[in-house]
């Protein structure tokens, strides 16, 4: 027997019995006449006790004990002298009595604790290394506890978990595909699926009403980090359902989620916020609102004071940081300005006003507008004394990005973003399509299946930019969680949608003829939503990238460093599968 308990569950009322343990040797402390070892597994770390008056030669071998060598005791559960409050096991020590080393260990490339001195790169090299610290074992209990209660959710509400192919019809919209060749039909390929959309709405054609799946996607993309190359969805489709009822069921997962995960009780309806009232208070589609600081257009206000570079721009915004102007010196705006002036934000510059405490205003284009004027400026964002104004103008496009990357960083900066804190709202009414300037033609905002919103369908045909989407996506302290839509399910707005989107009939054939022709045969009404699983749990764990919470990721270059992938093949299996490589 390897064990007769696990290293995190032994207490006081265990004393005086005899015990089994094996796992990792965390740390080794020689005392002179006594010896101390901490055995870690999954579950915590057990002190180990050895005492060289009592048992010479087994003290000895204790002292041997390297980092990471894996061994089996057994002894008798004590009372610890000097008691640990920092861990479960903390009142009792194993006075131990028989020794076996299991597996001997290399020094480890770093230390493994949970303040760790490995890089990232090198922790990514020795995963199952890196996995064996505390921190990734807390991120995959909680990924492990997510996966369990969206299963017992969704099953309570009647969803069937349906498995859909992985290997695919590769087609163009969206990111790339990773495509996969096919040995037994030579110079055809198949893709591995960005999502199941298409197979979700055949399984709604087949009466399937409620449908979910926990699943790997794969997209060949540049990565960030929230990117992987494969991820994780928690993929759900329901029949006979409008946007509501889609709104009403997620939401109740999240409150769920909430609850049972973190002992948080999130009361009443999620906000609904119309993307362009997002994209005009907030510069984005994913809103932080643990926060106000709204982004507000000030165009009309300042406009016509002979200052050039707010008389010519298209649009001027600004914000408002309450009760901190005194704490910006120069020196601390001038790198705000450096901040919005990088090139990945595009400003070409930040004008401030400080509301005084005694009333009075100081602001960076003193020489062109009065105390009245800047009064009125105040007025406008609702500053009070000792808030701060920033201001930005040009393009407003550009502008709106820009001060919602200083919302952000204000945010920051004055600590606003309280991890305890959970601002969730769905954004609704999106753009069901989006002009590329590049290829000349619509590109669908979230897919080519997204149905317009009924009172929008007579613009299809005469104003396509203005039609709103039947689509929504969740979003929890400015990360996008998920999203879905309602799908078109008649087949004659499907071929109106595919048009839009610059598909010949030919084409649209081939790429969706299998679904075009379902439909054919009575398509219930049906929408769905998709939802990052690895987000949502790097959200509840605090991590600031999602590589944090899965068991073995890809780096920023998409590759596995661990197992050296992707790799070259041998020339035989490319013969094989009539390849070339060029």
């Amino acid at each position: 027997m390897y064990r007769t308990h696990n290293c995190g569950e032994l207490k006081i009322l265990d004393a005086n019995k005899q015990v089994t343990l094996s796992g990792w040797v965390q740390t080794n402390r020689n005392l002179g006449g006594m010896t101390f070892i901490d055995l870690r597994d999954r579950y915590g770390i057990t002190q180990l006790v050895f005492n060289l008056d009592t048992n010479e030669e087994l003290c000895n071998n204790a002292r041997k004990l390297g980092r990471e060598y894996v061994v089996k005791i057994t002894g008798t559960v004590a009372e610890r002298s000097n008691k640990n409050k920092k861990i479960p096991t903390g009142e009792i020590e194993i006075i131990v009595s028989e020794l076996d080393i299991l597996n001997k260990s290399e020094t480890p490339p770093f230390t493994i604790e949970d303040e760790t001195d490995g890089g990232e790169e090198l922790r990514m090299k020795y995963r199952y290394l890196d996995l064996r610290r505390n921190p990734l074992r807390k991120a995959l209990e909680i990924r492990h506890k997510m996966v369990s209660e969206v299963r017992r959710y969704l099953d309570e509400q009647s969803f069937f978990d349906i498995e859909t192919p992985v290997l695919i019809k590769s087609t163009p919209e969206g990111a790339r595909d990773f495509i996969v060749p096919s040995r037994m039909n030579a110079g055809s390929f198949y893709a591995l699926p960005q999502s199941p959309q298409v197979f979700k709405q055949l399984l709604m054609v087949a009466g399937y009403d409620k449908y979910f799946q926990i699943v790997k996607c794969f997209r060949d993309e540049d990565l960030r980090a929230d990117r992987q190359p494969e991820f994780t969805q928690i993929d759900c489709e329901m029949s006979f359902v409008e946007q509501d009822d889609i709104l009403n069921t997620f939401e109740g997962l999240a409150k769920h989620l909430f609850k049972e995960l973190k002992g948080v009780e999130i009361e009443g309806d999620f906000i609904q916020m119309p993307y362009a009232e997002a994209m005009e208070s907030y510069g984005n589609d994913k809103p932080d609102l643990r926060f106000d600081m709204k982004i507000n257009d000030i165009s009309e206000t300042v406009k016509g004071n002979n200052f050039k570079v707010f008389d010519e721009a298209e649009y001027i915004g600004g914000i408002c940081a309450t009760n901190c102007a005194s704490d910006y010196s120069r020196k601390k705006l001038d790198k705000l300005i450096k901040f919005v002036q990088k090139p990945q934000i595009g400003a070409k510059g930040l004008v401030y006003v400080k509301c005084n405490a005694d009333g009075t205003y100081k602001s960076s284009v003193d020489k062109f507008y009065s105390q009245d004027d800047l009064k009125q400026w105040a007025e406008k964002l609702d500053a009070k004394p000792n808030d701060l104004i920033l201001v930005i103008s040009g393009d407003k496009v550009q502008s709106l990005k820009a001060l919602s990357e200083l919302r952000l960083e204000m945010g920051r900066t004055l600590n606003l973003m309280d991890n305890n804190k959970f601002a969730p709202l769905w954004i609704v009414d999106f753009p069901l399509l989006e002009w590329d300037e590049e290829t000349e033609r619509y590109h669908a905002m979230h897919h080519p299946f997204t149905s317009p919103k009924k009172e929008d369908f007579e613009l299809l045909e005469t104003s396509p930019e203005k039609v709103r989407a039947n689509a929504y996506d969740l979003v929890i302290n400015g990360v996008e969680i998920g999203g879905g839509s309602i799908r078109i399910h008649d087949s004659k707005l499907q071929a109106t949608m595919f048009k839009l989107l610059g598909f010949t009939k030919e084409e649209a054939q081939e790429q969706f003829g299998f679904l075009m022709n379902a439909f054919k045969y009575g398509a219930p009404p049906h929408g769905g939503v998709a939802f990052g699983l690895d987000r949502w749990v790097a959200l509840f764990n605090n991590s600031e990238s999602i590589k944090e919470v899965i068991a073995f990721p890809k780096n920023n270059s998409g590759r596995d460093v661990m197992i050296d992938s992707p790799s070259s093949v041998d020339t035989a299996q490319l013969d094989e599968l009539k390849l070339k490589l060029v």
